[in-house]
């Protein structure tokens, strides 16, 4: 899997609503920063998540516009425009933000993990 499907399969496994999809294409010193919270550990990342999954009802999350900015051996960053949809109290919602994605290649397994995501709302 190089870098451009490891974004791919983070999308498909937040999509799924399901963490133990997501932790799957987790780095385990993963980091994220949101608008309102920083998640420094996998607990407090999936604790965020199902929060989320929970608030905005079948959620569908996209990345649209993304521009790799770094690539190399073992790093791969990328920022684009997230944006999401779906039901908070019964009523259609939709949204949008700015997003950063720092991928490490796990040369062990010959794969690339999520290592930091930083979110912020426009």
């Amino acid at each position: 899997m190089n870098y451009q499907q490891a974004l791919q399969k983070y999308i498909e496994a937040t999509n799924s609503h399901d963490f133990n999809n997501v932790k799957k294409v987790l780095h385990e010193n993963a980091v994220y920063w949101f608008t309102d919270k920083s998640c420094v550990n996998l607990e407090e990342i999936q604790s965020y998540f199902e929060n989320a999954w929970h608030t905005i009802k079948d959620e569908v999350y996209a990345a649209k516009d993304v521009e790799w900015v770094t690539v190399d051996q073992k790093t791969a960053s990328c920022i684009y425009t997230y944006h999401y949809e779906g039901y908070y109290n019964g009523k259609f919602v939709t949204g949008s933000g700015r997003a950063t994605n720092i991928f490490v290649k796990n040369n062990d397994y010959d794969d690339w993990k999520l290592i930091h995501e930083h979110l912020s709302s426009l």
